[in-house]
């Protein structure tokens, strides 16, 4: 039986209140729950020392000067180094301290696994002390290290390999599996995240690109949302690229005015863009003399938000939706946990049929599905969930039985440890 796990990642909070990879913190509260000991290993952060969050050890590596030490955190590595290219001669440094730090640990602590999220190039960090002291090696992808293959070729032989020494591949969708399983036909374990609405570790504002932690209070209504005035059409999440806020926005040419209100919570490298299309939206010739549809609709940001009015938001709300796309770097949605935490507050999905959605998102039982890229087929998956009381209970019973089913923290971590246990045996 598995006792002692060795979590290894890009990121992990750097102080009680930090946002960062929320799912990976309650990840590993959960693991420790089912009476797993659990320590972290991740790369410092401006010389952060290491330290502990919830009662775990978080052991940070050092990698570079102070205040060069800013690869991760905040904003997703390949962000980073695409903005600024001389972040990039850090990866060798980040590679070779990190593999000595795991060695370390590993010769003093003995953990029964390494579990290694994103595992170009972390996989690399840990395949030393595996290899060495014969310790399961558990790669977990997300999908972006895949995406690294389109821009950066030598990086799929490296890939190819890393999956070949490990003795357990976990992918947090399907989508994500496809990807991995084209690269090597290997077996892949689907281990999705769940949520931690409510849990009192986590705080913020605004939501990364796989995950949004929100301390939401236990009131939020948990019947169908009643329609106030407009059917409220509720987006929340950073605003880029793949989130498809643009559609979002063009989907209003296609709502009445009166019937109908958007809001989009957040912000992100495009709000400045997206305010604009939204301000073209509503001053346009037929926004001034209306056309078949009655539109457009009127398109609210909010900016950041405390809890409370995020909270606020997802009462009054009566349709979340995730309007996501293939973006131009080929990088979609890997899961959409926002999606599960949206069903837990009783309200109905409509999202695109891309990346991990689907695994969320059933169509027409735990939410509507629509092409992406198409802002009609938006406004009309909205106007039937208006217009149809019974649609709504459906699709929110459907959600409730599909989180059930698939995406509660309990399950979740049944099945990896599990598989732990396998891997031990072996």
């Amino acid at each position: 039986m598995v006792k002692k796990v060795l979590v290894i990642g890009s990121v992990y909070p750097r102080f009680h209140e930090d946002a960062e990879v929320p799912w990976l913190r309650a990840s590993v509260a959960h693991l420790r729950a089912a009476g797993v000991e659990v320590q972290v290993l991740a790369p410092t952060y401006k010389g952060l020392k290491s330290h502990e969050i919830d009662g775990v050890k978080v052991n940070r590596f050092r990698y570079a000067p102070k205040d060069w030490e800013m690869l991760t955190h905040e904003e997703g590595a390949p962000s980073k180094m695409a903005s600024k290219p001389w972040l990039q001669l850090l990866a060798i440094p980040y590679i070779i301290s990190g593999f000595f730090r795991c060695l370390s640990l590993c010769r003093k602590w003995k953990p029964d696994v390494i579990h290694a999220h994103w595992p170009f190039p972390h996989a690399f960090i840990a395949l030393g002390a595996a290899k060495l002291f014969r310790i399961p090696l558990v790669l977990n992808f997300h999908g972006a290290e895949l995406l690294l293959i389109r821009k950066k070729k030598w990086v799929k032989p490296f890939l190819k390999f890393a999956i070949s020494q490990a003795q357990a591949v976990f992918a947090n969708s399907s989508f994500t599996a496809s990807k991995i399983k084209a690269l090597r036909n290997v077996e892949v374990e689907w281990s999705p995240y769940g949520t931690t609405l409510g849990s009192s570790q986590c705080h913020c504002e605004e939501r990364s690109d796989e995950a949004i932690q929100s301390d939401l209070a236990p009131n939020v209504s948990k019947s169908i949302h009643p329609v106030n005035g407009k059917f409220k059409i509720l987006f929340v999440g950073r605003h880029i690229e793949r989130k498809g806020i643009n559609y979002l926005i063009e989907s209003a040419m296609y709502l009445p005015k009166e019937q109908f209100e958007i809001r989009i919570v957040g912000v992100g490298d495009l709000t400045a863009e997206l305010k604009q299309q939204a301000h073209e939206v509503a001053t346009s010739d037929e926004a001034i003399t209306g056309n078949e549809y009655g539109g457009p609709c009127d398109i609210i940001f909010t900016g950041k938000l405390s809890p409370a009015e995020l909270e606020n938001e997802y009462r009054t709300a009566n349709v979340f939706t995730l309007p996501a796309i293939v973006d131009s770097k080929g990088d979609t949605e890997g899961l959409g946990v926002v999606l599960i935490e949206a069903m837990e507050l009783n309200l109905p999905i409509v999202a695109s049929n891309v990346g991990g959605i689907p695994d969320v998102v059933v169509d027409n039982v735990s939410g509507l599905l629509v092409p992406e890229k198409d802002p009609e087929a938006l406004a009309e998956a909205f106007k039937l969930l208006a217009a149809d009381p019974n649609l709504v209970g459906g699709v929110i019973e459907g959600a409730r039985k599909r989180i059930a089913q698939y995406f509660t923290w309990d399950g979740i971590i049944e099945r990896q440890i599990a598989v732990y246990n396998k891997v031990i045996k072996k």
